[in-house]
């Protein structure tokens, strides 16, 4: 089954799902802000991104700039600061079956459902 990881209050996000609910096919949302993810599945989510933990990170978010920026973390240290502060991810995040990719552009979406 398709899912999204959706943050109703973003507009690409919103976008996502729209796309998703045009295409007529079967979905799950995921509102990652008030489910918190746990660290197996962020971590299975960045695998199938096939990304590295710093690449799904929102770097224009105060939480970022305040806490985290210019430090040195490792791959563990950033997947904790995502579980800790959610805000954190990129979005939305669509997974279908082995393929994920994040919706930005949402056109991205397309190219796995």
């Amino acid at each position: 089954m398709i899912k999204i990881y959706h943050n109703p209050r973003c507009s690409k996000s919103r976008q996502g799902l729209t796309l998703l609910e045009n295409s007529g096919k079967k979905f799950e949302v995921i509102k990652y802000l008030e489910t918190t993810l746990h660290k197996e599945e962020l971590s299975e989510i960045i695998k199938l991104l096939n990304i590295s933990p710093i690449q799904l990170i929102r770097k224009t978010e105060n939480i970022w700039k305040e806490n985290y920026k210019g430090k040195d973390l490792s791959d563990n240290e950033l997947i904790n600061a995502m579980i800790e502060n959610p805000k954190l991810i990129e979005r939305p995040i669509v997974i279908n079956k082995n393929e994920a990719v994040i919706g930005r552009p949402t056109e991205k979406i397309s190219s796995i459902i």
